[in-house]
């Protein structure tokens, strides 16, 4: 494996028609930057509310390729927070969510080649992912994430991996760069930084009693929700109120074991509507479009590990998930 992740692009300049389309996003970043995004390859899973957001915020950015992975077919359900899906039934003919949302990200900059990939993303093999730069998944299990999480490291090549969630006004972004170099002005300036990140297996497998004292809710909520829809056989978003007896169920198991207490009305709002409220769609997707730009230049901290966005206090909190050597300490 790398020791470091860069992403790896062509030595190609960018275009005159790119600088001239470009120039206001040159002028912040530069053109090495730019270049960096023109020559990048981006993989998606999941087109949902939150990355319709996100893809339209890297294909305006001016990457070279987008691939959208999603076989649902286009229903009622879909128009809810996804704006790239028009809410004109006939003009689908049993599309898939991704070939509707292709359709409509192409006018967003047709300088940007975006396409459809069918199947199943968990069944894809390591040369698929060798193909990309960075990697999404969205409305995906537990056990895709992590699989697919786990296929991106085996890779030759450093593949930035992120998954994003978001259920009723809350949000949720995780992070994996690997082993990753950039830079950053400090003051007048450039400083060479770097930061190693843990899979998402290797965080969210970390008991809960060995991480800090005030880490988010949010996070051990989406983590009770996640069990109980893998155990129970069902696909990322199928939980319903119905669900919140066992929900609260499998909470309190968790938390007795771990001596924490997560408020049962988290959880009950968390599940009490599936559906994505469209203004948090649009806070999370931008971003996961700046984290990824950033990732992809090499410039600016990047996120690490974990994003949480809820809409009841307006605050955005990054949480970087690792054990607490105080607490690891005390379990050994």
């Amino acid at each position: 494996m790398p020791d470091s992740l860069t992403l790896k692009m062509d030595g190609e300049e960018l275009t005159e028609q790119e600088t001239a389309l470009y120039d206001r996003q040159i002028r912040v970043w530069g053109a090495d930057a730019q270049r960096r995004l023109s020559k990048s390859h981006i993989l998606v899973c999941g087109m949902k509310g939150t990355v319709a957001e996100f893809c339209k915020n890297i294909v305006l950015a001016g990457v070279g390729s987008l691939t959208l992975v999603d076989d649902r077919v286009v229903t009622e359900e879909a128009l809810f927070a996804n704006f790239l899906v028009q809410p004109d039934e006939t003009m689908y003919g049993g599309k898939t969510i991704a070939e509707v949302c292709c359709d409509s990200l192409k006018e967003f900059n047709p300088m940007v080649r975006v396409s459809v990939e069918k199947g199943d993303l968990s069944s894809f093999g390591l040369e698929f992912y060798e193909k990309f730069d960075v990697v999404v998944v969205s409305c995906c299990s537990f056990t895709t994430k992590k699989l697919v999480n786990e296929k991106c490291r085996k890779l030759s090549k450093h593949v930035a991996f992120y998954t994003v969630d978001c259920r009723d006004s809350c949000g949720e972004i995780f992070v994996d760069l690997q082993n990753h170099k950039y830079s950053k002005q400090k003051l007048d300036e450039t400083v060479e930084c770097q930061l190693q990140y843990l899979s998402f297996e290797e965080a969210t497998s970390i008991p809960w009693r060995a991480l800090p004292k005030k880490v988010s809710n949010l996070y051990f909520a989406m983590r009770v929700i996640e069990q109980f829809e893998e155990a129970q056989g069902r696909r990322n978003g199928e939980i319903s109120i119905d669900d919140l007896p066992g929900v609260l169920s499998l909470k309190k198991e968790l938390c007795e074991a771990n001596s924490l207490n997560v408020p049962d009305t988290l959880l009950e709002r968390l599940i009490t509507s599936a559906k994505e409220f469209p203004p948090v769609c649009a806070i999370i997707g931008g971003i996961l479009g700046q984290e990824v730009i950033k990732a992809i230049s090499g410039k600016g901290d990047p996120l690490k590990n974990f994003f949480f966005f809820d809409v009841m206090n307006g605050k955005g909190i990054v949480e970087d998930i690792k054990p607490s050597p105080t607490k690891q300490a005390e379990l050994l």
